[in-house]
This record gives structure tokens, C-alpha cells and sequence, in this order.
């Protein structure tokens, strides 16, 4: 069974005020800003994250896919939303596997759940990573902690070795 989260790219940028607030400055940025969070967000969760950015209207565009980090990148074709290529997506999904839907549009949300996909309010997925972060940083405090002893970097037989010396002095 594989277990996907699909991101409506856009809408969970201007759902997002980090994203929001780089997009303004440079959309390239936002969009390359959300797939790397993704990356480190797929890599703790264990799932597979595809981030879909509409280019319907961009006149003779074909649809685009590329994997950066891990992440699945779709690019629209011409004519064709977001929400459109998530729902034909979660339309053909085997039943074994499951996903959810990062999304604010209600009415996506709403066709999302009559398929049987879970859907996921950006919000929801602010509070997620960002717990996530906070694990891996915590995580990280620890393992440098660890390595503060020499006893952390000596190997566990030198170690019993020496401490059997100490004993006999």
C-alpha cells in the first residue's frame, strides 16, 4: 500500500504565509521554497508527496512532471487546473493505497472526500510540519549533546576495556 499526499501547489501557497510572503517577492522561489519543505516533509512521514501547479493558462503547455528531492512535481497542460489533474489522479488510484489532498478550495475539498480521498486544510499541514521541524530539531540537540562525551565516540569494547582498568587502579 502507498499512501500519497497530493498538493494543490498553488493554493497551499497563498495559504501559507511564509509561502505567500516569498511568492510576492519571486513565484519561482515559493514554488522551489515548498517543494524542498515537502522533501524534508515526505522524508519524516514516509509518504509520497506530489505538489501540482496549474499552467492551464499558459497558451500550448504540456503537462510537465519532474521528481526533485523525492518530490513529484506536476505541471498542468494547457487547459487544465490543479484541481482537475488531483481529481483524476484520485479517481485512478488503486484501492489499496490511500491519499490525501492538501487543499482551501472547499469545492475540491468536497469531491475529494466523495472519492475517498482525506482531505488536508493548509492549515492542518502548517501545524504538521511545523511539529516536525520542531521534532528534527530536537532530535538534533540531542545527537550533538551525545557527541559532547567521549564516552559517545569511543567504541562500546575500548570503552569496557578501559573502564576495567580504571577499576583495578
Amino acid at each position: 500500500m502507498k499512501e500519497y499526499l497530493v498538493i494543490d501547489g498553488y493554493n497551499v501557497i497563498n495559504g501559507w504565509p511564509e509561502l505567500k510572503k516569498a511568492a510576492e517577492e519571486n513565484l519561482e522561489e515559493a514554488r522551489i521554497l515548498l517543494v524542498e519543505m515537502m522533501a524534508e516533509y515526505q522524508s519524516y512521514k514516509g509518504l509520497r508527496v506530489i505538489v501540482v501547479f496549474d499552467a492551464h493558462l499558459v497558451k500550448a503547455s504540456m503537462e510537465k512532471r519532474d521528481t526533485i528531492k523525492g518530490v513529484e512535481v506536476v505541471y498542468t497542460k494547457e487547459k487544465e487546473t490543479a484541481d482537475s489533474f488531483i481529481e483524476k489522479f484520485i479517481l485512478h488510484l488503486p484501492k489499496r493505497d490511500r491519499a490525501s489532498v492538501v487543499t482551501n478550495d472547499w469545492t475540491e475539498q468536497q469531491m475529494i472526500m466523495g472519492s475517498g480521498a482525506a482531505r488536508m486544510p493548509v492549515r492542518e499541514l502548517i501545524i504538521d510540519y511545523d511539529k516536525i521541524k520542531k521534532n528534527i530539531r530536537r532530535k538534533t540537540e540531542v545527537l550533538q549533546q551525545q557527541k559532547d562525551f567521549l564516552s559517545n565516540r569511543i567504541d562500546p569494547l575500548v570503552l569496557e576495556k578501559l573502564e576495567k582498568l580504571r577499576r583495578r587502579s
